[in-house]
């Protein structure tokens, strides 16, 4: 083969590869993963990194024990990184394909990807204080042990 024409297919390719990586780029700069407890007192958005960008609780977030509402802010999160997760895998399928690459990308989610068949809801009803405001102040929780 001749040395010229190797190396102008051999630039194609690398033009139509550094193509092909700026458009997954601006593909999953526009992605962003969300979730919300089953009670919907947490709601939690992320990045397409996993890293936390909102988050929000809502009143009756307050009739949860400290530790109760540390454990579901931390499965919210863990669930809306499962979500950007699915739309990370999403994105670099359609730029890889099935394979090694995918796997890989796979590999280094955080917390996996929706539908890897770790979905596993945690039960929110238990740990809620039912007492009235001033029976919860008379008397607070134990925060620090």
């Amino acid at each position: 083969m001749d040395p010229d024409k190797w190396f102008a297919q051999y630039d194609e390719k690398l033009k139509a590869a550094a193509a092909s990586a700026d458009k997954a780029e601006k593909a999953l700069r526009t992605v962003g993963g969300s979730a919300t407890s089953q009670d919907g007192e947490v709601t939690v958005r992320v990045t397409a990194s996993g890293a936390l960008s909102d988050l929000v609780l809502r009143s009756g977030a307050r009739d949860f024990e400290p530790e109760h509402l540390a454990r579901v802010i931390l499965e919210t999160s863990r669930a809306a990184q499962r979500d950007v997760g699915q739309q990370v895998v999403d994105v670099m399928t359609k730029f890889v394909g099935e394979g090694a690459a995918l796997e890989a990308v796979k590999e280094y989610l955080p917390e996996g990807y929706t539908g890897d068949g770790k979905d596993q809801p945690m039960d929110l009803t238990a740990h809620r204080d039912t007492r009235s405001d001033d029976e919860y102040f008379d008397n607070p929780p134990e925060v620090i042990k």
